[in-house]
């Protein structure tokens, strides 16, 4: 379920949290990139139970951020941002991505 909230901070399109993604703006739902980068978190989140995505995100990020000192390196280094960035244009990745393939983005 797709719904709109207007309050994102403005480098940010969208964000996900099972079951719902949340768009920053209208024309977002009419973006097939960033709802598929989305959707693939989704499936990330249900892979990893929730709250083992979100303990794993967090931790993964504070890691890349002491290592890296930059906030969007660390951000686009975390596995899953980067195995949704390496995807999100291939519309049919989520036919045939195979079970926990984030691990390959570590």
């Amino acid at each position: 379920m797709i719904i709109l909230l207007k309050i994102f901070h403005s480098n940010y399109a969208a964000m996900t949290i099972w079951p719902f993604i949340f768009i920053k703006d209208k024309s977002s739902k009419l973006n097939h990139t960033l709802i598929n980068h989305e959707k693939i978190h989704l499936k990330q989140q249900i892979e990893l139970l929730w709250f083992l995505f979100f303990l794993w995100y967090v931790f993964e990020f504070l890691y890349k951020l002491i290592k890296y000192k930059k906030w969007d390196t660390a951000y686009r280094a975390i596995s899953f941002e980067r195995e949704a960035y390496a995807n999100e244009h291939n519309l049919d990745y989520l036919k045939n991505r195979k079970i926990w393939s984030f691990w390959k983005y570590l």
